[in-house]
């Protein structure tokens, strides 16, 4: 965002006018939720007070009772022009008294270290003591780029200027930021890194069959209910054919899965000669034993697109980057934070930054799972919500690993199956159980086309 107004000012926009612009997307949401009752503008010493006496002074024009609880001040500059153009009431943060509707401009995308105690304090008591809160860009006190949370409040509302940040979609950025509305300040804004909308898909062709649909291959474990778990839901995520390759009983699952018996590596090796496989999935309940670290071995040297999940992703640990790097197929990894840790050590910056590093490092497209999943390749990185805080619970990851299987089979993205995860989730309701998140992947689907 820095960088495009860097940009949108050296064509000859000026500071004046976006902040005017920011100001004025603020003062229309907080129009919409005052309805009649007194505000409250919290105005810190930068640019974010700037926007927040900008908005003040617009609400105040349209009618609103509106009062300013100042924190400092620079005496030259934009945001300082902004703060002498405003003549309505004002008092220091320390005296100021909570009212219906506070507005929270305090500090915004600066901030790189725990807010002071007494802001702290005057700030959440302001907050918890108001009907409805609103943040400008960003919670006062929330990290930026990681959404490190250094002494925030939790807002209902946050208006993201101009661009949604990082920390909107991270962290305790999710709980603090409540629900996020962005304002186009006019401001053209690109980068590597994306939000996870809806995606765009297609019934198929009318003279598909079953293989130009996709054929995806799961490798059964040790625990074969979450191989089956993974194959329902590629059955269910758009694939043609779905082969679960292992031992479990051939009754087990629907009758639309195809069972091929499968004892060991080799065998495994056999089953993967299939040319018209589009997708192995290997992991989910796999176990870590040699046997299974054989499969995989079998899995990585096959020329198979590959989705990596669970026991096969402890199995890879630290050699994740050396073995994936050397493969020719596309690679997905779907790691929660905890193997992730296990695969790539270290790493400076952020969830998104870490994830990126570790898609250079390895080639792969990786799938960093949680509240805040961020989706990595060679070409950036995309951000989305998990949909769901009821996903937590065993099982939906062996969902989430078929789903990509079944998307990247059919020439889709692992995009995809993350934001069909996320809706079935929703759609699913509260306290689902994994099996029952798979009878709404079809529902979700259908919102797509």
């Amino acid at each position: 965002m820095r960088d495009a107004e860097q940009v949108w000012f050296n064509g000859g926009g000026s500071q004046v006018e976006a902040m005017e612009r920011a100001g004025a997307a603020v003062a229309r949401e907080a129009a919409r939720f005052a309805i009649g009752r007194g505000i409250l503008m919290l105005a810190g010493p930068g640019n974010n007070g700037g926007d927040a006496y900008v908005a003040a002074r617009l609400l105040s024009e349209a009618g609103h009772d509106v009062a300013v609880a100042a924190l400092g001040g620079k005496t030259e500059g934009t945001a300082a022009e902004m703060r002498m153009r405003w003549h309505g009431e004002t008092v220091s943060l320390e005296e100021a008294v909570p009212r219906p509707i506070v507005i929270d401009g305090l500090f915004g995308t600066g901030v790189a270290r725990e807010l002071t105690k007494d802001v702290k304090t005057y700030l959440h008591h302001i907050v918890n003591n108001a009907q409805f809160s609103l943040a400008i860009d960003l919670p006062s006190g929330l990290e930026t780029d990681s959404g490190d949370d250094l002494g925030a409040a939790t807002m209902d509302v946050t208006v993201a200027v101009g661009s949604l940040k990082p920390a909107h979609m991270l962290g305790a950025g999710l709980v603090r930021c409540g629900h996020v509305l962005l304002a186009d300040i006019g401001i053209p804004v690109s980068g590597p890194i994306w939000s996870l909308g809806r995606p765009q898909l297609s019934a198929p062709a009318v003279d598909a069959h079953k293989y130009s649909r996709g054929m995806v291959l799961v490798v059964e474990g040790d625990m074969p209910g979450a191989s089956r778990l993974c194959a329902r839901a590629a059955l269910h995520g758009g694939a043609g054919y779905v082969m679960l390759a292992g031992t479990g009983s051939a009754e087990a699952g629907p009758d639309a899965l195809v069972h091929r018996r499968v004892e060991d590596a080799g065998a495994l090796r056999n089953a993967l000669e299939d040319e018209r496989i589009g997708a192995v999935v290997i992991g989910p309940g796999l176990g870590r034993s040699d046997a299974a670290h054989a499969k995989l071995d079998a899995v990585l040297e096959s020329p198979h697109r590959a989705v990596i999940d669970g026991d096969a992703l402890t199995l890879l640990g630290f050699e994740t980057a050396d073995r994936l790097s050397r493969r020719d197929a596309l690679s997905v990894l779907t790691p929660h934070a905890g193997e992730f840790g296990r695969m790539f050590e270290g790493g400076e910056g952020g969830k998104i930054a870490r994830t990126r590093a570790a898609a250079a490092r390895s080639g792969a497209t990786i799938v960093h799972k949680g509240p805040d999943t961020v989706i990595a390749d060679g070409d950036g990185a995309i951000v989305a919500n998990s949909g769901s805080s009821w996903l937590s619970t065993a099982g939906t990851g062996d969902v989430l690993a078929g789903l990509v299987g079944a998307r990247i089979a059919a020439g889709g993205s692992a995009g995809q199956a993350v934001w069909l995860h996320g809706r079935a989730a929703q759609l699913a309701g509260p306290a689902f159980a994994a099996d029952d998140l798979i009878a709404h992947i079809a529902p979700a689907m259908k919102e797509c086309l």
